[in-house]
């Protein structure tokens, strides 16, 4: 599978560690930076993350930020995104399987390094379950729909 990753500078770290586990599962990852841990804006991070998902280059995205909060409102703002702020598997799941999320975000603040690879994990693995779900979804980038 195409993931691509993003972060700010509060993630960083996690991002390389995550970045380097997805390819030891056989994953193509973009890593859309940042290079360093100098201070970064979150937004400029999670805009370029949402337009990479959406353009079809990577089939689906990881955000970081110290609490998941704010990349995870940057990546929503384009309206082909669907990124759930997690902190554990079954939200990552329950964000494929009833919301179609084509992307998640976690805190690295908040969640550690084994925590956010479970959380990967599920996410990965799980199909949206379409259904009574799928007219719902529709809605989240069509409201008139």
């Amino acid at each position: 599978m195409r993931i691509a990753i993003a972060s700010d500078h509060a993630a960083f770290d996690l991002k390389a560690e995550l970045r380097e586990y997805l390819i030891g599962l056989g994953h193509e990852v973009a890593d859309l930076g940042p290079e360093t841990a100098d201070r970064v804006d979150y937004p400029d991070y999670g805009y370029k993350l949402a337009e990479v998902v959406a353009e079809g280059v990577a089939e689906r995205g990881i955000a970081l930020c110290g609490s998941g909060i704010g990349i995870s409102i940057a990546v929503n703002r384009h309206p082909a995104l669907r990124c759930a702020l997690v902190s554990e598997p079954l939200s990552a799941a329950l964000a494929r399987e009833h919301n179609d999320a084509n992307a998640i975000a976690m805190g690295a603040r908040l969640t550690g390094p084994d925590m956010a690879k479970a959380c990967i994990d599920a996410f990965l693995a799980t199909e949206f379950g379409g259904g009574r779900h799928a007219g719902r979804v529709a809605k989240l980038s069509d409201p008139t729909f």
